[in-house]
């Protein structure tokens, strides 16, 4: 249970970074919503890894080139789900770009990201 709390604490932070991030770079660059919900993505995937191989997984003594390559594919597929629902949820349903970025990144970390770190990537 200390794991699972402590992978939504990291969680979180990540997502607070890649939200500020997204923000930043539509509201204040003026960038399209999806680049800036992509580049929000990217920054907030770096934070989680670090904190989950340091913190939350204490995976410090494994391969972390296996780990990186593992991370990637899973956040490969994270980045397309929150993406394509980003612009759907946006361009289709009209939804503010940062409620639909909430809505999905929330729905993919609670069912994709955590199980995936935990079996796939950060095996314990």
């Amino acid at each position: 249970m200390l794991t699972f709390l402590k992978a939504q604490a990291s969680s979180l932070t990540a997502t607070l970074v890649d939200y500020l991030i997204t923000w930043f770079c539509v509201d204040m660059l003026g960038l399209w919503y999806v680049l800036g919900s992509i580049k929000g993505t990217v920054v907030g995937g770096c934070v989680n890894f670090y904190m989950g191989r340091n913190w939350v997984f204490n995976s410090t003594d494994k391969d972390i080139k296996l780990q990186i390559l593992k991370y990637i594919l899973v956040w490969c597929g994270n980045l397309v789900l929150i993406t394509a629902g980003v612009y759907l949820l946006t361009h289709y349903l009209g939804f503010n770009y940062m409620l639909s970025k909430i809505l999905v990144s929330g729905l993919i970390g609670t069912i994709y990201n955590y199980f995936m770190q935990k079996q796939f990537i950060f095996i314990q």
